[in-house]
């Protein structure tokens, strides 16, 4: 005691403001149920698990720790599973997933002897005392800035409410029996609140659900409302109401009034159908991975160092996926795990270790391949019968990478792509003082765009890039014959696809060596100003790799227009053999006789390419219902290259915060340090300032601006050969190789956009293939090859 009282002025009261770790160790995935608890600085508040705390007392010097035990309770195995009422986790009403009970206990240490007195104890001194019970009954810095849970947002009252048109058309609405309108669904029936017409609802992603009359009746009608019969009862408010042009469940205020009109006495109707916020979490109260991935194989869990699943907080599979491929790259294990210790990186690390990318990314690291986590757990998954593990939770990772990012802050889905391509760029910026240390490198290529103009002269554009994004050519699909014969099927006897089973359904196939083939095609160019010609005239672009990195990444451009265009997801295999051979896409630079373009494009001819929108591309877009203005932007920052394309744009960046601000051109101030930046790339400061001018600012767009409008570059480009990229410093930092690479690990996604469904990762790992879908980690019979969206090669070096 006499020790405590001596070290009573490293003691500190909690501040509302202050933010306290109490359920995670800051530099590894222990926990108070760890098996030496956790013990919380009562200076700096944060935890460390035993194995590490005496390294917070080496750099710090704070002497003083709450220690915090959980021990499970026995509890009866016969527990009934309490039914969920909320779509959440770790809330009331929330899933019970049957876990185990804890109990906590607690206790005073003091090191570097570990000192032990008890709490709670009157004999504490006063400030200790008040300081730990504010410590317990804070809410956890952990829970606070990520909480593991996701709900369905509170409804909001229609504008379509308050105004709805009823039509007179005498329809009655009987209290049962009812069928849709225009096929034999009898059940997800919506009822159309203007004239009266049941309909089926929307077929889901996988392949459940109605048939989409309900919404195909609002596109031809543009009846705004449709309530979900069998959700009707006295309590209205509790009604599945939903809003087609508001795209969202709403609240009806003159619900009552308006089923009247139909008849409909709803205080005497009884609940029969789940409302969507209830059928959503019905489905994920059943989820199946086997459903997901490889349905109806007996999966084998696997154990062990690399083998470490990882805990989904909400939504955050597709950060799982990516993350269990980017630490199975040499360059991510170097840097992380096998190169960095967790001490070397807390030492390096800020006062506050949560806040640093390095550390957190070395956390990650070490969680992940340590194999520390990776153990069976006691139980026995009630679902397989087989051992399974918990996971990690990559909770502090997820804070911190995604500080400052609207939307990977957030706890909705999001692309994996977009975030693989976030995360290299955080682990860039913060290499940037060490770029021989940035395993980001290892990602990195060159790549070469050459311009020929009917004058028979050229121009090379370079830049640096991170994957390939392959356009799917379906007219090179190999199965061509047996396509037409089953459409031809389909069509004679009047089938549709959700009323056969998967293995009547034939897809495209189509060789993944034809998408690459496609990517280094030449293309024209329509209305590309000539310095040769001093006129505007037709150019041939092809483009094609000035080096080879370490790991390959390619995108699959997945999502199509359909009739009347709807957008959807190409329902399509690609053949992904397991080696591929790129090396005939190498790029060969200025070859003896070409002869380059002059320098000195017109200043008009430079103002005239700023980005305008294609007006019959804008329409196409505003016809199916989205804002005019995000269909601007959508045309802009795709460069018109088709409806397809600005689609898939739009629907990728539909959250982004700035999608309704103005389109400006014009503006007269750009960040300096981003034209800097653009500087470094290689490009003269007028085309960048041009540039960040027409990007509204933004670097990534004002460089793909650039390397799309050629003629506003093209006399400030380096035009010399393929040998050097912007500058010498990068071409020596750019890794290079030979063109052979070997398949290493997919990404696959189920659902109908990159926004929603599921994503999962499968990875070859000492000579198998294993499947990685959240926490969840098993040896792998069917690696879905030919389904991936990301695919990940290693180059093949003699």
């Amino acid at each position: 005691m006499e020790l405590l009282r001596s070290n009573l002025s490293r003691v500190q009261i909690p501040e509302p403001t202050h933010r306290i770790y109490k359920h995670e160790c800051c530099l590894s995935f222990d926990t108070p149920r760890s098996e030496g608890g956790l013990f919380v600085d009562m200076n700096s508040f944060l935890a460390f698990g035993k194995d590490y705390v005496g390294w917070n007392h080496e750099k710090t010097g704070n002497p003083v720790y709450l220690h915090i035990k959980e021990t499970p309770k026995s509890v009866p195995e016969d527990r009934p599973l309490k039914k969920p009422t909320l779509l959440a986790i770790g809330v009331d009403g929330g899933f019970d997933n049957n876990e185990t009970e804890y109990e906590e206990s607690y206790s005073i240490v003091i090191l570097p002897d570990f000192v032990s007195l008890p709490f709670p104890s009157v004999e504490l001194p006063e400030k200790v005392r008040i300081a730990v019970d504010t410590v317990l009954s804070a809410v956890g810095a952990e829970r606070r800035e990520q909480v593991a849970a996701w709900t369905a947002e509170e409804k909001k009252v229609s504008e379509h409410a308050l105004t709805l048109q009823q039509l007179k058309s005498g329809v009655v609405i009987p209290p049962s029996g009812w069928k849709c309108a225009k096929c034999d669904k009898k059940e997800n029936l919506w009822l159309n609140l203007t004239d009266g017409m049941i309909l089926c609802g929307r077929k889901n992603w996988d392949g459940t659900g109605g048939n989409n009359h309900a919404v195909e009746h609002y596109k031809e009608t543009s009846y705004p409302l449709a309530v979900k019969l069998g959700t009707i009862t006295a309590d209205l408010e509790a009604a599945d109401v939903y809003s087609y042009p508001e795209d969202d469940s709403v609240l009806d205020p003159h619900l009552a009034q308006h089923l009247a009109h139909f008849g409909i006495d709803f205080s005497s109707m009884q609940k029969t159908e789940m409302t969507t916020a209830e059928r959503e979490l019905d489905q994920n109260t059943n989820f199946d991975w086997n459903r997901i991935q490889e349905s109806g194989k007996e999966l084998v869990p696997v154990f062990g160092p690399g083998y470490t699943g990882l805990v989904n907080l909400g939504n955050s599979c597709y950060l799982a996926a990516t993350m269990q491929i980017l630490f199975s790259t040499h360059s991510f294990i170097s840097r992380y795990f096998s190169h960095q210790s967790l001490k070397l990186a807390f030492e390096m690390a800020p006062a506050d270790p949560t806040l640093d990318l390095n550390m957190q990314l070395t956390k990650l690291g070490h969680g992940l391949l340590s194999g520390k986590y990776s153990i069976p757990v006691t139980e026995k998954d009630a679902a397989t019968g087989d051992a399974r593990q918990e996971g990690i939770p990559p909770r502090m990772f997820k804070s911190v990478v995604a500080a400052g990012h609207a939307e990977f802050s957030s706890m909705r889905q999001q692309d994996a792509l977009d975030f693989f391509l976030h995360l290299l760029d955080k682990v860039e910026r913060g290499s940037n003082t060490r770029p021989d240390l940035d395993p980001t490198r290892s990602f990195k290529f060159g790549v070469e765009e050459k311009i020929l103009c009917s004058s028979g002269k050229v121009s090379y554009n370079k830049r640096e890039d991170c994957i390939l994004s392959l356009n799917i050519p379906l007219q090179e699909a190999t199965n061509k014959d047996e396509l037409e014969a089953f459409n031809n099927q389909k069509a004679g006897e009047g089938l549709e696809e959700n009323n056969m089973s998967i293995d009547e359904i034939v897809r495209p196939r189509v060789p993944l060596e034809a998408c690459l083939a496609t990517f280094a095609s030449p293309e024209q160019i329509h209305d590309y100003y000539s310095t040769a010609l001093k006129g505007k005239t037709t150019a041939i672009k092809t483009t094609g790799l000035t080096s080879f990195p370490d790991y390959l990444v390619l995108h699959m451009r997945k999502f199509v227009m359909e009739a009347g265009w709807v957008p959807k997801k190409l329902d399509v295999y690609i053949d992904v053999p397991d080696v591929i051979d790129i090396s005939h896409m190498r790029s060969k630079g200025l070859q003896p006789g070409e002869e380059l373009l002059p320098d000195g494009v017109p200043e008009e001819v430079v103002e005239s390419a700023q980005p305008v929108a294609n007006e019959e591309i804008v329409a196409q877009l505003v016809s199916m219902g989205f804002n005019q203005l995000h269909c601007q932007k959508a045309a802009i920052n795709t460069s018109n290259a088709g409806v397809e394309e600005a689609m898939t744009w739009l629907l990728s960046h539909m959250d982004d915060p700035d999608i309704d601000a103005p389109i400006s051109n014009q503006t007269s101030d750009v960040d300096q340090s981003s034209v800097d930046t653009l500087i470094s790339f290689g490009f003269a400061e007028q085309v960048a300032r041009k540039a960040l001018k027409a990007s509204g600012g933004d670097i990534e767009k004002a460089t793909d601006w650039i390397f799309n409008n050629p003629n506003a570059s093209v006399s400030d480009m380096d035009v010399s050969s393929s040998n050097s990229v912007q500058t010498p410093a990068q071409s020596a930092l750019l890794p290079d190789g030979g063109g052979r690479y070997k398949l290493f690990g997919i990404v696959s996604h189920m659902g109908t956009s990159t926004h929603c469904g599921h994503y999962v990762a499968h990875i070859l790992k000492e000579g198998r293939w294993v499947i990685f879908n959240d926490s969840k980690v098993g040896i792998s019979t069917d690696p879905p090859k030919d389904m991936g969206y990301l695919y990940f090669f290693q180059r093949l070096d003699n």
